[in-house]
Parts: structure tokens; sequence; C-alpha cells
């Protein structure tokens, strides 16, 4: 196929099927009960219990019961806690209830908790007392007089009494595939959080096609450091072992050493992570010394991935990369690299959409069709677009046209094969001078100088140009770069207009729990102070304990 206008139309070879998260499950049990289907990725190895896909199974109705003693059929139960293998077991048993299960941010305070539990009008949530740091219970008990909705509330170190709560005799509610099954809170790196509400099919079936493209295959082994709140975790990690036939390792929570350790132990066969993840563990001091042969592909996403990191990733582990695009209001993947695609477009593209998925891109202002090559925001259509956002009739209409297209809102472009590739996002676009920026360009050039070890490019009001270019740089360990060095290698590879003014040097990014660089935080760092616009300040101002502020010259 040879495209002259940027749309693909869904590919109908691989049919959707109506399927739900515990037909799935069943399925599974049915054909390979004894199989590993889930293991504790937690640091304590004495403590790494096991299941398998039958215990899986009847443990997951065991809950599933449980629920149904509490909760009727159709109800919000939100799950608080990182990735424990109880989060899993709630996933399922909430799926063969036919309760919404409502997934939050362990890393949530109590305004914030408040929020989702209010929007979602939750009914009950589980929760550990405390996880990092976070006193979870004590917050919870400080908004609960504000949630009259919430009728429950399990702590997760009372998980084996709450199992035992339920009837044996409980008759498990009939479940469709368009029933609601998770309400998924947006990452949130422009604002506060919308509520996406997803269906049993748009969910099952996205992890089956996601999990194929990326060439998941029965008995393998899958370490996931997605968290599991995310769809990147519960579809894509949970689901996708099932639909795959894997058995799923789950990071409790992600440090770089024990995700390497639990790929090393479980011998690992593939493995998941946003790019900041990846370049942790890459990074890390122990990744030279464990042994990761077993280790067969890759896959990043959740955020724009860099090329150096595609190229270090193949070269250095002796594996296949490969990436996915999407978002939580598309179940989540839209699109994905080949397995046996070319260097060059796994390391500059997003590759094809997936089967079953229509993909366009479209001029923002007037809505049509751009040539294949243009940049436009990227519109999806298909079984995998959220049944809206809830509760949210306004941002449901702004997201998702009247013929069913989801705006992503997401700068994008095809080529004449289909292959896309993401620029960044409408709202992240700088207009300097009249010129529209697209800060991807410019971070993909800065992660090639050896001297970067991650970088985000922000726009800033500017009383002249309208805005300014701003470059958040983390140095490569061992390195420590100019704003001088960085700004003159920029203006040797781009045009003028596009070498950042100025240059924050950081030890870290605000990211989401995802993995995505915050750049609405950043850009408030640049604000304090009055320093987001106008006169920047002096060179070596410095902006905060872990920064540093230069400018560059004009």
């Amino acid at each position: 196929m040879s495209l002259t206008i940027s749309y693909w139309p869904a590919d109908t070879g691989v049919p959707v099927l109506e399927t739900t998260v515990g037909g799935v499950l069943r399925t599974v049990a049915a054909e390979r009960g004894s199989q590993d289907a889930l293991v504790d990725g937690t640091p304590d190895r004495a403590s790494r219990r096991r299941w398998t896909y039958e215990r899986l199974l009847e443990d997951a109705e065991r809950v599933a019961r449980a629920l149904l003693a509490r909760f009727a059929p159709g109800e919000r139960v939100a799950v608080w806690g990182p990735n424990t293998t109880e989060w899993v077991l709630l996933e399922y048993g909430a799926a063969l209830a036919g309760l919404v299960l409502v997934t939050v941010n362990p890393a949530y305070r109590p305004s914030e908790l408040r929020y989702v539990l209010g929007q979602s009008g939750a009914a009950g949530i589980f929760l550990l007392p405390e996880f990092r740091g976070n006193p979870m219970a004590e917050s919870l008990a400080g908004v609960r007089p504000e949630l009259p909705e919430l009728r429950e509330a399990v702590l997760f170190t009372e998980w084996d009494g709450f199992c035992a709560s339920g009837s044996p005799a409980e008759r498990l509610p009939g479940v469709t595939p368009d029933d609601a099954a998770q309400i998924q809170y947006t990452s949130g790196t422009t604002g506060f959080p919308k509520a996406a509400l997803l269906r049993h099919r748009g969910i099952t079936n996205n992890a089956l096609l996601m999990t194929g493209r990326m060439g998941w295959r029965p008995g393998d082994v899958v370490v996931n450091p997605f968290p599991l709140f995310h769809c990147a975790g519960c579809v894509l990690g949970v689901l996708g072992a099932a639909q795959s036939r894997a058995t799923l390792v789950p990071v409790v929570a992600f440090d770089p050493a024990l995700y390497l350790e639990l790929m090393e132990t479980h011998r690992a066969t593939v493995t998941c992570g946003a790019p900041t993840m990846l370049i942790a563990a890459m990074e890390h001091p122990d990744r030279p010394g464990r042994d990761l042969r077993a280790l067969r592909t890759v896959t990043s996403g959740g955020a724009t991935v860099p090329v150096e990191l595609v190229r270090n990733v193949e070269a250095t582990l002796g594996v296949r990369f490969t990436i996915i695009f999407g978002q939580t209001e598309a179940s989540p993947c839209i699109t994905g690299t080949h397995l046996d695609d070319t260097p060059e477009d796994k390391a500059e593209t997003l590759g094809q959409p997936l089967p079953q998925t229509e993909v366009r891109i479209i001029d923002p202002a007037t809505g049509e069709t751009l040539p294949t090559g243009a940049v436009g925001e990227l519109c999806t259509r298909g079984y995998l677009v959220m049944a809206g956002y809830y509760n949210m009739p306004e941002a449901t209409a702004e997201a998702i046209d009247a013929e069913g297209w989801l705006h992503t809102g997401d700068l994008a472009s095809m080529d004449e094969r289909g292959y896309c590739r993401i620029e960044g996002r409408l709202k992240d676009m700088i207009i300097r001078g009249g010129e529209n920026i697209y800060p991807r360009e410019i971070e993909e050039l800065l992660f090639t100088h050896p001297a970067v070890g991650d970088v985000a490019v922000v726009g800033v009001p500017d009383p002249k140009w309208g805005e300014e270019i701003a470059a958040f740089v983390r140095p490569a360990p061992g390195t420590s770069p100019t704003a001088d060095e960085l700004f003159a290698f920029v203006r040797a590879h781009l045009a003028p207009y596009k070498a950042p003014k100025r240059w924050i040097f950081c030890d870290s990014f605000p990211t989401t729990p995802s993995g995505k660089v915050q750049k609405n935080v950043l850009r408030a760092r640049l604000n304090e102070g009055g320093s987001g616009g106008g006169e920047a300040p002096r060179r070596g101002a410095r902006q905060r304990p872990e920064e540093e502020e230069a400018v560059a010259p004009s």
C-alpha cells in the first residue's frame, strides 16, 4: 500500500473478539492451567509467591464473590497501591464481579485522592496503610467525611480475611464485552487527570493485538515495571501476559536494581518500560554484571523514545526493540513497530497502526486529512476508543467527534507506508516569532550528544518572540556540558531559530509514574520568581538545589 494522504484504513484481517477480562482468564486457565501465571516481584526473594493459571482463576473468583458481598455489579471500586499480586487478583476479581475498577496512583496526596474518589463515585477502596512514606490510610481517613458514596475501605494487610468473606454459593454475574471494565485517570502531564471509561472489549483486544505486534508468545516470562494503575501496566502487562499465555512478574515499585535482578532471576524473555526506566536500568552499575541472555525483546512507550536509546539497548543487550504508541483513551495502544522493521524505522518511527485501528492525520484548524509527510493531529477510530470520560460530557465531546474519531492531541506525521512519527503535543508546540517549533526534533538531536543523559524542551513566554525555547538537561554520568557547547551543537544541525536560548541543568525530571516527563511542571519551575519569560537570569543563576540555569549566546 502506498498512501498519498495521511489515512490508514482499519486492517480487518484480524478479528475483534467479543471478550471480557474474566472470560480471557477462564480461557487461558482451561488451556494452560498448570503453567505459572503470576510471580511476586518483591525485593525479598523468600517471600515471592507463585500462581498457576488454574490457581489464579480460583483465587480471582474468590475475590469476585467477596466483592459481591459488599458491592453490586456496575459500582465503582478503587485500588490504591503499588504493583502487588493482590492488585492483579483484584483486577481480575472486579472484572468477574461486573464491577468497574478505578485505578489510583499510589503517590497521590489527600486532595488528589479526594478528587478521584469523589469524581468516580467510588463505593469502595482497597489500599495499603502506607507506601514509600505516603500515609495512605491516614490520608483516606482525612478525606472520607467528604465522600458520602464511599461505603467500604479494605486494607491489603487484611486481604486474606477479605477473600474468605464471600459465600462459595454466590453466583457470579454475566458480564458483556461492552460493559465498563475500568476508569483510568489520564497521566496529567498538562493538567489535572480526566477519567477515561474503558470497556472490556477495548482492553482485552488491545492487549491481544499489542502483544501480537511485540512478538510475545506462549511460555514467555514478562517482567513488567510499568505501574499497574496505568494502562501500560494493567492492560499491556496483566492482560497482555494472559493473552499471550505468558508468566507475569510485576515489579512491585520501579527500582533499576530490583528490575535487573528480577529479569536475571526469573529468566525474563520479554520486558517493557518507559524510556526513563530503560535509561535508568542501562546506566545502573549492576547492569553489566547481570545475566540477561534470556531476554529476547524490549518494548518501550508511554513517552517519546529517543533514537539513541533504541540503538543502545539493541546493541548492548542483543535484543530486538519495539516501540508502541497510544494513550489511555485508546485502551491504550494505537501504533507499534514490527520486530522485523529496519533499524531506521524502529529508531525513527512509531510503526504502523495495529489491526482494526483506523488512523488519520488532520489539520487541527480545518479538520481536513493532510497529505503524507505533513504534521497535524493524530486521530484514531475503532474498537479501542474509550466509552468517554466518566461524568464529563463536555470533555468527551471535545475528545471524540460525531464520527467517532478520538482526537489524541498528539502532533504526528504519516509516510506513504502508514508509518507514523510523533512530533510532540499540540499543547507543547512552540510558536516563536510565527514559526512552529516541535520540541521532539530538538530533543532527538540533543540525545545524540554524548554529554546529554536526558532532555526535555519546552516553550516559555517571551515579550519579543511570543515564546522562547528552554531545554532542561540531565547530564550523562561523568560529564559537565555547558550551555555554550550545547547551543553550538544545535546551531550546527538545525535552523538558528530552533536553538534553545535557556538551558537548565538538573539531576532529574518530574515524571508521571508511567514515565512521562511533566512538561507543565518544568514550565512552572521557570515561572517561579518571575523567571518564566522576559529577560533571562544571569549565567549560572541557581534555580533550586539540583538545578542551574544558563543563557546561551544570541
